[in-house]
């Protein structure tokens, strides 16, 4: 099983987080902001992923340091789950609906992190949460988990559509991106036998 843990503590935000790659999308997940909870419970459930968080945070201020180190945290989580990422396909995208709403999103778990983000919004929050704080978390994630990342958003309407296919599409791309290939489960996929840095 390859898995990952990960404390991370500041004055800002206590969080423990455990992945396992080779789960079946278990998760038990408390950040004390209930739809950040929820689109995280969406990434577990459909990248298959297994996922235990628990952040404690200055919810008091705002949500933003809770949700960026989540994300931060999450993310480095994943990289140690990874290790070499010896085997892994490497490339994933997703393609996905959610009534009015289409979302693509393509990644490249190449270790070298860098997020495009074509997502708008036309409400400031869902729930409690400022919908601006989504792109920080995707920001957060990808440079901690080593992901080049790209996120579009093609259309939609409602704003809670639009940000969970955003979560759902990364959760199928990255579950693609992590598998191990059968084909080349010894090799480093990258024809520099390395993945990552300037190489």
């Amino acid at each position: 099983m390859r898995q990952g843990d990960v404390r991370r503590s500041t004055k800002e935000t206590s969080i423990e987080v455990r992945v396992n790659l080779d789960g079946t999308g278990i998760y038990d997940v408390k950040t004390g902001i209930g739809f950040l909870d929820h689109m995280l419970e969406q990434l577990s459930r459909h990248s298959l992923i297994d996922l235990y968080v628990r952040a404690e945070g200055d919810l008091h201020i705002d949500f933003h340091h809770t949700t960026e180190d989540s994300g931060i945290a999450i993310g480095e989580a994943v990289t140690k789950a990874l290790g070499d990422r010896k085997g892994i396909t490497r490339y994933g995208s997703a393609l996905i609906p959610m009534d009015e709403t289409l979302t693509r999103v393509a990644l490249d778990a190449s270790n070298r992190p860098y997020l495009i983000w074509k997502v708008n919004f036309t409400r400031d929050k869902l729930g409690e949460m400022d919908t601006e704080l989504f792109k920080e978390w995707f920001q957060a994630f990808a440079q901690s988990a080593g992901l080049t990342l790209h996120v579009e958003n093609l259309y939609g309407e409602n704003n809670h559509h639009i940000v969970e296919s955003c979560f759902k599409a990364l959760a199928r791309a990255l579950r693609q991106a992590v598998t191990v290939d059968p084909r080349a489960a010894a090799a480093i996929p990258s024809t520099k036998g390395v993945l990552g840095g300037s190489l």
